[in-house]
């Protein structure tokens, strides 16, 4: 006899685990949240609401199925999530925080922490959302398992030159309602190099937050890409960011490039919220005895420079790594996500910028 009540503020991870097929229902419904790390904080209704759902069915199908052991028949409606549309009356999608993730050197994990980032967001029931500005070398879609193209709705607000509806990109929804837009997802095969020149990356880094279909968000996150040319320029320059989260590994080399990023952000007169050190050290599992891979770490040198604190150390971890490959990151159940997420949110509060939404077409 189950004991479980099911009910808008029934904990989706307590009730799969008492009751198997309620995993099935959820996901016939598109809350493949069931089975990521943010059930254990979220309940039915928390999981319904992100992702544009009513909860009414929901709710309606998962006592059918306790009582049938099968899902039932799901009408098509009631999967189907309720998009905002740009707007009520003006068009455009509100956006609280925008917070750019640069380095200024690859290999050193931004995709990998922008994913922690949002997975720990999520978890605290933000709205969330990654624009993947690394044009040439997306790497957020493998991440969260999306393969998908983008599809394309029109503006009901806006129209071309020619008179026709604006075309918008309707942002990829991952399995905990993280909204993703990345160069990846523009055709059906990830494997495409995208041969273009600067000023057509930075155009078309513009295009993914003002052609994009948002939803309104709390935080939209920026996967930026190595460099301190123009795509992270036209970030820096073009957005009302609330600060730069930066990231760095435990190696002479990089600390000096990041450092470069660093000067940079302050030459443009925006903050750095943060420093994240990943690859840190790693933990040997029989022992527990920590082992600095790549040497000491440079983390707090570099948050002087910076002048911002350390928001996390994060440890090399072939489980995370694992994950990553297979597309299932939002699996990782991981103290650092929550970590990352409240240093983050501190950051935030203690940077204030002005009483102001940006607004995306």
């Amino acid at each position: 006899m189950l004991q479980i009540e099911i009910g808008p503020q029934t904990n989706i991870k307590a009730l799969v685990a008492e009751l198997p097929v309620a995993a099935q229902v959820m996901t016939a419904f598109g809350l493949g949240c069931s089975g990521c790390s943010v059930s254990t904080y979220e309940t039915i209704e928390q999981g319904a609401a992100a992702h544009g759902l009513r909860i009414e069915p929901i709710l309606a199908a998962l006592k059918e199925a306790r009582r049938s052991g099968s899902v039932p028949p799901i009408a098509d409606e009631d999967r189907r999530p309720a998009r905002r549309a740009p707007g009520a009356f003006s068009g455009r999608a509100k956006i609280a925080h925008v917070i750019p993730i640069m380095s200024g050197k690859g290999g050193v994990g931004k995709s990998l922490v922008t994913a922690l980032v949002a997975i720990g967001l999520r978890r605290k029931h933000y709205r969330v959302g990654i624009l993947d500005a690394d044009i040439t070398g997306p790497s957020i879609p493998k991440l969260f398992g999306l393969h998908e193209p983008l599809l394309i709705e029109a503006d009901p607000v806006n129209k071309t030159a020619q008179g026709q509806p604006q075309p918008l990109m309707l942002p990829a929804v991952s399995r905990s309602a993280i909204e993703i837009v990345s160069s990846n997802l523009l055709t059906d095969q990830e494997d495409i190099a995208m041969i273009w020149r600067g000023p057509i990356v930075a155009g078309v880094i513009r295009q993914f937050y003002e052609q994009v279909l948002w939803s309104d968000l709390d935080f939209l996150l920026v996967d930026l890409p190595p460099g301190t040319s123009d795509a992270p320029l036209t970030v820096l320059q073009s957005l009302s960011i609330d600060g730069v989260v930066l990231v760095t590994m435990p190696q002479a080399l990089a600390t000096m490039i990041v450092r470069k990023a660093a000067n940079l952000v302050h030459q443009l007169k925006r903050p750095i919220l943060g420093v994240v050190e990943n690859m840190s050290y790693f933990v040997a599992p029989d022992t527990g005895a920590r082992h600095q891979i790549f040497g000491p770490s440079y983390a707090d040198r570099v948050a002087e420079l910076a002048r911002a604190p350390v928001l996390a150390r994060i440890p090399i971890d072939p489980s995370k790594a694992a994950l990553a490959d297979e597309g299932r990151i939002e699996e990782v159940d991981d103290p650092v996500c929550d970590e990352l997420a409240e240093h983050l949110l501190s950051a935030v509060e203690a940077h204030p910028k002005a009483k102001e939404t940006i607004s995306l077409v």
